[in-house]
């Protein structure tokens, strides 16, 4: 059990016979009356996001993850194989599992599994990925003194906004949380 007054968002809680990770969280102060703690949760299993005030100190079931290394091998069908860096074992794992990382994974890519008593509730792919345009117009000249983007394709499929000099070929790097182009790699 941990207090709500030490909330992080990314805490994964144990609420209402589920699993629920902290998506914001606000101490409030009113002048008159006693503090409390709003907080929008979501559902890790479902990925319901509700809204839920605590009152200042009290107490809730904070949740064991268990996280483990691995490394995504190929897609089968409409899961995705994964293999435990330690044991050599395979898993197999949905879409909905991975999320919205699902754009940026690209074969042979190291990434942490959540698990909660055994069950996969969730993969954290890295916050950084290097990958290959292969679809993007080519540059215009004259049109650079504003500093504009246009939309590259990368290898997975994912569409970013790149500046204009980025060709077909060019290896970049991409903030995969705010899907944003960070530099050439």
């Amino acid at each position: 059990m941990i207090s709500v007054n030490d909330l992080k968002t990314g805490l994964t809680l144990e609420l209402d016979n589920g699993l629920w990770s902290v998506v914001e969280f606000l101490h409030v102060k009113p002048g008159k009356g006693a503090a409390f703690v709003r907080t929008k949760l979501k559902n890790v299993e479902t990925g319901q996001v509700v809204e839920r005030t605590f009152r200042a100190g009290e107490k809730v079931g904070k949740a064991t993850l268990d996280r483990r290394e691995m490394q995504y091998l190929y897609k089968e069908g409409a899961e995705f194989v994964m293999m435990d860096n330690e044991t050599y074992e395979q898993i197999q794992v949905t879409e909905t599992q991975v999320g919205d990382g699902v754009k940026y994974l690209k074969e042979n890519m190291v990434v942490q599994i959540l698990l909660h008593d055994g069950k996969i509730i969730g993969v954290d792919i890295p916050a950084h990925v290097v990958l290959e345009v292969t679809d993007t117009p080519p540059s215009e000249k004259g049109n650079t003194a504003q500093g504009g983007t246009k939309p590259a394709t990368l290898e997975t499929g994912a569409v970013v906004n790149v500046p204009f000099f980025i060709s077909n070929g060019d290896m970049i790097r991409v903030d995969t949380r705010t899907n944003e182009y960070l530099d050439r790699a």
